[in-house]
């Protein structure tokens, strides 16, 4: 690479940034407001779930309920990692899950161990 190569890619590398700041950004507009929902399409207030938040001693407890049926209690002890009880079945047995998520795992083996 001779002398007057680089000096140009200096320049120009030099010269970039300043163009791109002093480039006016394109006009934007306004999007338009979403359509009405299809006739026959309205949400039932009972499937919306309601939360009742409590405080039990330092902790606090947040029901969730569908339709007046708990299904899920999430607990956050006073400086800890919430925890929830899900109800999974619907026949009352709360089982406890740490965090609150899909369930799945990843597949993990153990591919050397010293």
């Amino acid at each position: 690479m001779n002398l007057r190569t680089l000096l140009a890619a200096l320049l120009l590398a030099a010269a970039l940034p300043v163009a791109a700041q002093q480039a006016k950004p394109p006009a934007l507009q306004p999007l338009p407001e979403p359509p009405p929902p299809p006739p026959g399409y309205e949400l039932d207030p009972a499937l919306e779930p309601q939360v009742t938040i409590l405080k039990r001693g330092t902790d606090t407890i947040e029901e969730y309920r569908i339709g007046g049926k708990l299904y899920m209690v999430k607990v956050t002890p006073p400086g800890g990692r919430p925890y929830y009880m899900v109800d999974y079945r619907g026949d009352g047995t709360f089982m406890r899950q740490d965090n609150y998520d899909s369930g799945l795992r990843p597949p993990m083996w153990v591919i050397f161990q010293f």
